[in-house]
């Protein structure tokens, strides 16, 4: 599921922040009460059974405390090869405590963790039409995208998500490479647009949202079988592809 619309990375005051293993059931259920909020009410993408089972097991399960209030949360996974890779499923913050950088210091504390257990690689999912979590993962983070999937995960009944299809770009952060620098502009072969505010206009216009649907996943899997690669993201001209 990876990140939600709104991410912005800006600097956050340190002062209350605190990010903490979710150890009791009852932090598990609040933490998925959050994430339910954060994707409109749903209440199925982490379900706090399986939160737990996951928390319980070993795997990165976080809540983010804004003077000792959750305000978000973060889950991972080891993925193969064993205890080398790590898939981050989903990451969230309140709305009302959005743009402040908080989902940029949850992806630097799960690096942190990554690291500290030998982990080289966070992979993770998101929506290709939203710009600001492609500027987020791309230009901030720095992070390779591997992979274009078509519907990832079928349908899905929540209130970001409902009513479209789950287009997903896969991408790979090496956690101890420096980030991937956004391409010259000799470099760029080719450029997909995408809309500055999917969020707006699938409310506004949901027609218009689904044809920037079909018309993204169209331009990118041509890019890609033509053996180009993603190699950024740029606000204005949108993914910037280029010859590996």
């Amino acid at each position: 599921m990876g990140s939600p619309p709104g991410i912005t990375p800006r600097p956050p005051s340190e002062s209350g922040i605190d990010i903490r293993p979710l150890t009791t059931i009852e932090e598990v259920f609040a933490a998925a009460a959050v994430l339910g909020e954060v994707w409109g009410g749903d209440r199925s993408g982490m379900p706090p059974n399986l939160l737990q089972a996951l928390a319980h097991s070993g795997n990165y399960a976080v809540g983010l405390y804004r003077d000792d209030v959750l305000v978000g949360a973060s889950v991972a996974f080891f993925a193969a090869p064993a205890a080398r890779s790590m898939h981050s499923h989903i990451t969230g913050v309140l709305p009302d405590h959005q743009s402040l950088g908080l989902g940029r210091v949850l992806k630097q504390h799960q690096r942190e963790w990554a690291l500290a257990r030998e982990v080289g690689h966070i992979t993770w999912t998101f929506d290709p039409l939203v710009a600001r979590n492609a500027h987020f993962n791309l230009r901030v983070l720095g992070a390779r995208a591997t992979e274009y999937l078509v519907d990832h995960y079928g349908a899905m009944d929540d209130g970001v998500n409902r009513g479209d299809e789950t287009d997903r770009v896969m991408v790979s952060w090496a956690l101890a490479a420096p980030p991937v620098a956004t391409p010259e502009a000799g470099r760029v072969v080719a450029a997909v647009a995408v809309p500055a505010d999917i969020g707006a206009l699938r409310r506004e216009s949901p027609q218009d949202a689904t044809a920037w649907r079909v018309r993204v996943r169209q331009q990118m899997l041509a890019h890609l079988a033509d053996g180009l690669v993603v190699g950024g993201f740029d606000d204005e001209r949108g993914y910037l592809f280029v010859r590996p």
